[in-house]
């Protein structure tokens, strides 16, 4: 234990010195805080100017009855032709020009006229406005009452109770499930990717540099395996921790600083709120949309985000510690990387079929393909953290985890058995066969 417990420092101490771990764990919390703050800063930005919108309405139906916003304002132009308007826009300091024909009710199609690009809000807000007066105008047209067919709409939504063993219940938000079932196991694959493929690029470094013949000369192969993979793992869990402190960090101060110490999450579903509003073209569900809101809301404080971390650091952990060994079994396996395709594929493909099958496991995690695929062992590290925010049986999660472990001790014992007799085997082209003989030979 204690040359395992030296090569885990040496392994530990030099990865983490390196000037492109420093460099990706102050780039990687960045970019993920950019990915929260800069959209929501930039639709600030954007919401602070007010934009003049001239009105040239050929129909003659529409005079002062398109709603306006705070942001928002129109101004009708009477007895102005469009090409007169356009010329206006800067002397008058037009964010842009409506142009409604007067075949609009027939043919409902209207020009917005800009020197730059409109922005999505305001086209969606004209939309939205025109599509609910036209569709009025259309009614009064044919003596049907307005407010009948208002009355008459009715907006479902679908709120889901989870019961629970013990007789409780639980609001459910399947939409913020999701998301935190998609970022689980993409965060999943990735760690195992990456810091997997480590352990298999050192093991060739050092094979390549003939290093290894007077490390092996101190060490058992077992026991420089074992250290190299518990060190990479622990700067992998290093990396994560710093990459969510600092991430959490900037988020906080960004948005305390350029958002006015609002909250940068309510702004977000705020702006969603709005957006969905104008796209369904629903101008009086304001109740029904704040009720989802709050649901939201309370789905998001009912997520247990104690069981998720420790979730995620165990599957992490063993679903890293299992890979790796594989991993640096090829490596000792293959003289050079270009070598390891054609042992990378099939232990790869697991994981690459995990993400392939996000989609039907997250939109369905009770059903039979996110069952078997969360208790089989090469792809549960993955599966299993999609189904947990869903929440899952104790049993399947136990049985679940007692796999891995089990196949974590098995896959360990057969890289040993590879990489004790690779690691010094130079200039031969190891096929399936060599393998075989290797975890035969005792």
């Amino acid at each position: 234990m204690k040359k395992i417990r030296i090569i885990v420092a040496r392994e530990y101490i030099t990865r983490v010195r390196k000037k492109s771990f420093i460099l990706m764990t102050i780039i990687g919390p960045i970019l993920m805080a950019a990915l929260f703050v800069v959209p929501v800063w930039i639709s600030t930005l954007e919401d602070d100017e007010i934009k003049k919108i001239a009105v040239v309405d050929s129909s003659q139906l529409f005079y002062k009855i398109i709603p306006e916003t705070e942001k928002i304002k129109f101004e009708y132009l009477n007895n102005v032709s469009l090409l007169q308007a356009e010329k206006l826009i800067a002397t008058n300091n037009y964010y842009a020009v409506l142009y409604i024909p007067h075949t609009v009710l027939s043919t409902p199609i209207v020009t917005i006229s800009s020197p730059k690009q409109p922005s999505l809000h305001v086209r969606m807000h004209i939309m939205s406005s025109l599509s609910s007066l036209i569709e009025s105008f259309k009614l009064v047209k044919n003596n049907i009452d307005p407010e009948v067919i208002q009355s008459v709409k009715t907006d479902v939504k679908v709120s889901v109770v989870k019961l629970n063993d013990d007789g409780t219940r639980e609001i459910k938000s399947s939409d913020i499930q999701m998301i935190v079932a998609f970022i689980s196991g993409l965060l999943i694959y990735f760690f195992i990717f990456m810091y997997g493929s480590q352990v298999m690029r050192g093991v060739i470094e050092e094979k390549t540099n003939r290093i290894v013949e007077v490390i092996v000369s101190s060490v058992k192969p077992f026991q420089l395996m074992m250290g190299k993979i518990i060190g990479i793992a622990m700067v992998g869990l290093t990396q994560f921790v710093l990459w969510g402190v600092l991430t959490f960090s900037i988020v906080s101060i960004v948005s305390g600083i350029l958002l006015k110490d609002k909250n940068i999450f309510e702004q977000q579903i705020n702006a969603q709120e709005l957006m969905q509003k104008q796209v369904t073209l629903q101008m009086k569900n304001n109740d029904l949309e704040m009720n989802e809101l709050s649901v939201i809301f309370d789905s998001i404080k009912m997520i247990d985000f104690g069981v998720m971390i420790a979730s995620f650091l165990f599957y992490f952990i063993f679903g890293y510690l299992m890979y790796s060994a594989l991993f640096a079994a090829i490596g000792g396996a293959v003289d050079n990387e270009a070598d390891t395709q054609q042992f990378l594929l099939p232990i790869t493909i697991p994981l690459i079929l995990a993400i392939v099958l996000m989609s039907n496991i997250t939109t369905n995690p009770e059903g039979p393909i996110a069952f078997w695929f969360s208790l089989i062992p090469l792809t549960s590290p993955v599966v299993m953290m999609m189904r947990i925010p869903f929440g899952v049986p104790w049993i399947e999660v136990l049985i679940s985890v007692l796999l891995l472990i089990l196949t974590f001790l098995f896959t360990t014992w057969l890289a040993g058995k590879i990489y004790k007799t690779g690691i010094l085997l130079y200039g031969k082209k190891v096929t399936y066969k060599d393998l075989y003989q290797w975890i035969r030979n005792k």
